[in-house]
């Protein structure tokens, strides 16, 4: 088991981060995307992460030509996607196991889709049923809610689908299958999700057109997509861990580059920013999505929060957060984040039993828990092959030194993340 042993930090430290990891999100949408296309897309800055490369070989696999040089990536698709000689291997993404299910339900042929140990044991419910719904033929282990995922690609009825979780990958799902529909389809979610999709398929002249009353409207493209033509901006969520470190050090700040401001996408900071760090925000560009920098700086002891709205937003930051939180004076709250259960672990027990063992007090509720903010004492914390895990803990480690096993994990989101922690405190792998 491979193992990261993070030292206290010895001096305050100013970060430039140049070099965050690509967006993952992005990354996973160009490499699936491209093949709605009929001529070729170009992608810079596409993340070489496990789980990304494991979405751009499937696109392979499915018959398109992938050219890689590092992280410039041309990917052009073929006349018609092709049935595959082999099973199409996620890895550990559940985003790239959930939106191949909704591209191929309606593409003629059988796929299989399968993931590693951890992503088989991951609910796939959430997308088969409401693809089985509208005609999609999906089978698996417990009736189809585990992997490995059997797909029969076919001709879709249009449908009109309110679902009953606010989900960036069930929303995407019936998108991509609604533009495979015979005719025009609607989606609709209580609460708005990270909204990656639809901006890169309006960008490629879908039209996906969200209603006065909530219903988002998807017409079937008369004609294939545009191609892609884009720099994906670092990734927020990888960002955010060294914004936390910031907050949490005194007289650190961070300056982290070239990273998507898409307001579903930055709620995390919002947060922090509420909590007491002090953040500025500079946009540069917007055209699939608004980037730019982001400037974090220690202003102080951070206050306890509670967090209990646009959930769907920061979910996948809710466990660097809860690093903010266990320094924070008073006790912090988070509900209505059950979906923390279902993520790479079950990220309310990962969290939790982590904090335990660095002193910190905390309560477990079914849909979140209570942190109440006190000293980090150093501990020895297994990741449960969870990347955010791993990472969250390592900041935590910046304060009193912290042993992190099973880190392997952090290769599928943000492969150069020990390398960036290395250039403020020593990390002995």
């Amino acid at each position: 088991m491979k193992t990261a042993a993070i030292a206290p930090v010895q001096k305050t430290f100013k970060l430039i981060c140049k070099d965050i990891a690509a967006d993952k999100s992005i990354s996973h949408r160009c490499a699936m995307f491209s093949l709605l296309s009929d001529r070729p897309s170009h992608i810079r800055n596409f993340l070489l992460g496990e789980d990304t490369l494991n979405s751009l070989k499937i696109a392979s696999q499915l018959g398109a030509n992938v050219e890689r040089k590092g992280s410039e990536i041309t990917i052009t698709p073929p006349a018609k996607l092709s049935e595959p000689d082999d099973v199409l291997d996620c890895g550990n993404a559940g985003t790239g196991m959930r939106l191949y299910c909704g591209l191929l339900a309606g593409v003629e042929g059988s796929f299989v889709l399968t993931g590693d140990k951890y992503l088989r044991q991951r609910p796939m419910n959430r997308v088969v049923k409401p693809l089985r719904e509208i005609g999609a033929k999906i089978d698996g282990r417990e009736h189809g809610n585990l992997a490995p995922l059997c797909i029969r690609g076919q001709a879709l009825k249009p449908f009109r689908y309110e679902s009953p979780v606010d989900s960036a990958q069930v929303k995407s799902a019936l998108i991509l299958a609604g533009l495979r529909a015979e005719s025009k389809s609607y989606y609709k979610e209580a609460l708005l999700s990270r909204d990656h999709t639809e901006r890169m398929l309006r960008g490629m002249g879908a039209s996906i057109v969200l209603q006065e009353d909530g219903w988002l409207e998807i017409s079937p493209p008369k004609r294939p997509l545009n191609p892609l033509d884009i720099t994906v901006p670092a990734d927020p969520s990888s960002g955010f861990f060294f914004a936390v470190a910031a907050a949490i050090v005194p007289g650190a700040s961070v300056f982290i580059k070239n990273v998507t401001l898409n307001p579903t996408r930055i709620e995390a900071y919002k947060v922090l920013e509420r909590m007491g760090a002090k953040i500025a925000y500079e946009t540069h560009e917007d055209r699939y999505e608004p980037i730019g920098d982001i400037h974090i700086s220690y202003d102080g002891k951070l206050q306890a929060i509670s967090i209990e709205n646009h959930i769907a937003w920061l979910i996948d930051e809710l466990p660097a957060l809860s690093i903010a939180m266990a320094c924070a004076e008073g006790t912090s709250r988070v509900s209505n984040a059950q979906e923390l259960r279902v993520k790479e672990s079950d990220r309310i027990v990962s969290v939790l039993s982590g904090l335990n063992a660095c002193g910190i007090k905390t309560v477990e509720h079914e849909d979140g828990y209570e942190i109440t903010g006190g000293k980090i004492h150093a501990a020895t914390i297994n990741s449960c092959g969870d990347h955010r895990i791993a990472m969250s803990f390592a900041m935590a480690g910046l304060l009193e030194g912290m042993v992190i096993e099973d880190i392997a994990c952090v290769d599928t989101s943000f492969p150069n993340f020990f390398d960036i922690l290395s250039e403020i405190t020593k990390v002995d792998m």
